[in-house]
């Protein structure tokens, strides 16, 4: 059974995504992912690379093709996010994101150095150079606007919940948790909701240190619902369709966007137009239908906030 793979490959030490919701950084994953014969990633977007790109005024660019490559900053814990299979390759929306932006600044996708950052050094290794970009289920805050500039938000997240996909008890959302019992990360901010706005009893809530424990718990019917951002709950029910399914009720707002230096204005600029035209050409949905569609859920580009 392919989730149940997932799940015990990714184990406790692997999948440590215990406060990626809503804004909130989590540990970084021990080890590179990981992954066996079963859970391997598939063939990759087909993306043409440019020719003669030149983006006037990015300092970032430049470095770029100083190098002649692409440093992006991902996580490799995320099933169809961002995930890195026990081959060492790297698949998921945000693995196409990063990879469809390096084909559209002239560079080849499939040449692209992976650094896997810790959520709490995004930052730094972008402030500092480490990475010449960002893609990882990064939030766009006020905050982290005053130390690094964003493209996008490429994708538009929220809270919600993961359940069996036989289960149309919660189909209403968060409104329908009372006497559910829920899973979520320790301490994450998704589960501080449910305490804070009361959606369910106490006695019912339950935490562990990863998703995946969660995940575990669920399929087992021994919790009735897993939440957190439905992008990280499309990854999971995208491995198994037949058995998981997101409710689609969201009750946040998470805008995902790709993180790069600060004062680089020409790059932001050049990436919010490769993503436009993602959007209206169709390939945002071909790799979105391609990684987090596989989990039944639909979704749509979301609007750019350009500045």
């Amino acid at each position: 059974m392919r989730m149940r793979n997932l799940v015990a490959t990714l184990g406790v030490g692997a999948l440590a995504l215990t406060a990626v919701a809503c804004g909130k950084d989590e540990p970084a994953a021990s080890g590179g992912g990981g992954g066996n014969a079963s859970d391997s990633c598939g063939d990759l977007h087909k993306f043409t690379t440019a020719s003669g790109v030149d983006v006037a005024g990015s300092p970032t660019f430049t470095k770029m093709k100083s190098a002649g490559k692409v440093t992006v900053g991902v996580k490799a814990d995320q099933p169809n996010l961002g995930y890195k299979d026990a081959d060492g390759k790297r698949c998921g929306f945000d693995i196409e994101i990063a990879r469809m932006m390096s084909a559209g600044l002239g560079f080849d996708p499939d040449k692209i150095e992976y650094k896997e950052i810790p959520s709490a050094n995004r930052e730094t290794a972008i402030a500092g150079g480490e990475v010449n970009y960002y893609v990882g289920t990064y939030s766009i805050t006020d905050k982290r606007k005053k130390q690094v500039s964003f493209a996008g938000p490429y994708f538009i997240a929220g809270q919600d919940l993961l359940v069996r996909k036989d289960d149309t008890s919660m189909d209403a959302g968060k409104t329908a948790l009372k006497g559910k019992k829920v899973c979520s990360a320790t301490g994450s901010t998704p589960i501080q909701r449910v305490k804070d706005e009361q959606l369910t009893e106490a006695s019912n809530i339950s935490e562990f240190k990863t998703y995946s424990e969660c995940v575990s718990q669920l399929l087992d019917k021994k919790t009735d619902a897993v939440t957190t951002d439905d992008a990280i709950l499309k990854g999971y029910a995208a491995t198994a369709p037949d058995q998981l399914r997101v409710v689609g009720k969201p009750f946040s707002t998470e805008k995902y966007g790709i993180g790069l230096p600060l004062a680089d204005k020409a790059l932001r600029d050049k990436m919010n137009s490769i993503l436009e035209t993602s959007a209206s050409d169709g390939t945002w949905k071909a790799i979105y239908d391609e990684t987090l569609g596989k989990s039944g859920s639909t979704s749509t580009p979301p609007p750019l906030e350009k500045y």
